[in-house]
C-alpha cells in the first residue's frame, strides 16, 4: 500500500493554500517531511493540533524537516484558515480528485468523506520512517513525533 515503516512513501501533487504546487518528491534527498492529515479546518482538535505545531514550528520545520499538513479541504478555504490560525507552513489540498492522496496513505474515511488523523515521517530517501494513525476525534501526542524525528 505504501504506507507502512519501511515502506516508500507514495509520492503526491497537491497545491497549498496559496495556490502553488508541493510534490512530496521535491523534499527527496534535501529534507525528512512530517506528513499530517487532519480532517478538516476549522473544527476544534484539528485547530488546537495545527496551533500545537505552529508553537512548536522550528522542532518540524527547519533545514532538515518539512512540515506538510494535509486535508480534503479546498484552497481557499485552507488559505482563510491559516491566515486565521497563523499557520507558517503547507496547508495542502487533498480536495480533488477527491481524498486520492489520502486514499495512497490508507487514512480516508469513505462515510465520513475525509482523511482521519494519520500521521507518517518520511525519510530523506523517501521512506516511511514512523506512523500512527488516530480516530477522527483523538488529537495526536506531539511528543512521539519530536522522539520519531530525534532518531532518523
Amino acid at each position: 500500500m505504501g504506507h507502512e515503516v519501511g515502506d516508500k512513501a507514495p509520492d503526491f501533487e497537491l497545491k497549498d493554500n496559496h495556490g502553488a504546487t508541493v510534490r512530496l518528491s521535491d523534499f527527496r534527498g534535501e529534507k525528512a517531511v512530517v506528513l499530517l492529515f487532519y480532517p478538516f479546518a476549522f473544527t476544534g482538535v484539528c485547530t488546537g493540533e495545527l496551533c500545537e505545531l505552529r508553537d512548536q514550528l522550528p522542532r518540524f520545520q527547519n533545514d532538515d524537516v518539512q512540515l506538510l499538513a494535509v486535508s480534503n479541504d479546498s484552497v481557499p478555504t485552507l488559505r482563510v484558515f491559516g491566515e486565521q490560525e497563523g499557520l507558517e507552513y503547507p496547508l495542502l489540498s487533498d480536495f480533488w480528485p477527491h481524498g486520492e492522496t489520502s486514499r495512497a496513505y490508507g487514512v480516508f474515511d469513505e462515510e465520513k468523506g475525509c482523511a482521519v488523523r494519520g500521521t507518517f515521517i518520511i525519510d530523506k530517501d523517501g521512506v516511511v520512517r514512523w506512523t500512527v494513525v488516530n480516530g477522527l476525534p483523538d488529537a495526536r501526542d506531539l511528543n512521539e513525533y519530536i522522539k520519531a524525528l530525534d532518531s532518523l
